[in-house]
């Protein structure tokens, strides 16, 4: 199998794509992950570092803890539970396609800023996913870019994905500092809500049910407003923070990238087309 002399995992995955494999990658490290392919499209990936579709959706209270159960309940097949969730009116199928997707992305950005290390496939494991899936070169294209905005805009974000923002004083009202006549938008708010000095980029992204990326964005964002101020991080090694993780109903897995280089917003996806190695 060619996809066993890949040199890294954004070369594993294309010559997944290639094979067409259906089944499930483990990627050692920090926070490593693991992704779920169908025909060697991404339609899921789950991380310690960035909250899955099932977050999204329940943290965000887009769907309530009862009628999620129920759906599990009434669907055992995690596969196809996103077919369940619609033919029960819990969710649009357009919006689960979206959250899903964005899941997938935000998952390999947050996977990205750690060293990834050795991987392994096995058979497929059902999830809920996108379908069909991304594409491994969009994945890897998109995760180039948004380290490289961050990276412009702040500075490494492996780095900002550690610190641990405060208030900043005053910080709630939108005339102080650099935000002076600037409104504190909704989103801003709820995320300033969730800043103490203690937690980090992710913890915020789970407490809140959003992407990864989508906050570190906000936070940048709001420091230039002078809404908030950093703190040093203070998890030696930047390991990342154990603030809880779990969803109801789902157990956290773990997986990584990086790649060529892109501009563009969100890539489209475009539909279809173990062993063990190390990077």
């Amino acid at each position: 199998m060619r996809a066993s002399a890949a040199r890294n995992v954004p070369a594993l995955l294309l010559g997944l794509r290639e094979e067409q494999f259906s089944g499930t990658l483990r990627v050692a490290g920090t926070p490593g992950g693991t992704l779920h392919l169908r025909d060697g499209l991404v339609g899921a990936v789950e991380t310690p570092g960035a909250p899955t579709a099932t977050s999204a959706l329940l943290t965000s209270g887009r769907i309530g803890d009862e009628a999620w159960l129920a759906a599990c309940a009434a669907q055992r097949d995690a596969d196809l539970l996103g077919e369940r969730l619609v033919a029960d009116g819990l969710v649009g199928a357009a919006e689960l396609e979206v959250i899903c997707t964005a899941a997938v992305f935000d998952a390999a950005f947050a996977m990205s800023l750690g060293a990834p290390g050795s991987w392994e496939l096995s058979g497929p494991e059902p999830t809920l996913r996108a379908r069909p899936g991304v594409e491994p070169r969009q994945l890897t294209d998109e995760t180039t870019r948004r380290i490289a905005l961050l990276s412009r805009l702040w500075g490494p974000p492996g780095e900002l994905a550690r610190v641990r923002p405060t208030p900043a004083p005053g910080g709630t009202d939108p005339g102080v500092g650099r935000g002076v006549g600037a409104p504190l938008t909704g989103r801003h708010q709820e995320i300033l809500n969730q800043v103490n000095g203690r937690r980090t980029a992710r913890d915020i992204a789970f407490a809140l049910g959003r992407g990864l990326y989508a906050v570190m964005l906000d936070l940048v964002r709001m420091e230039t407003l002078g809404l908030l101020r950093w703190e040093n991080p203070t998890v030696p090694g930047g390991r990342p923070s154990t603030a809880p993780r779990v969803t109801p109903g789902r157990t956290p897995a773990a997986g990584p990238l990086p790649a060529p280089s892109r501009t563009e917003p969100l890539p489209r996806r475009v539909p279809r087309g173990g062993e063990k190695g190390g990077t």
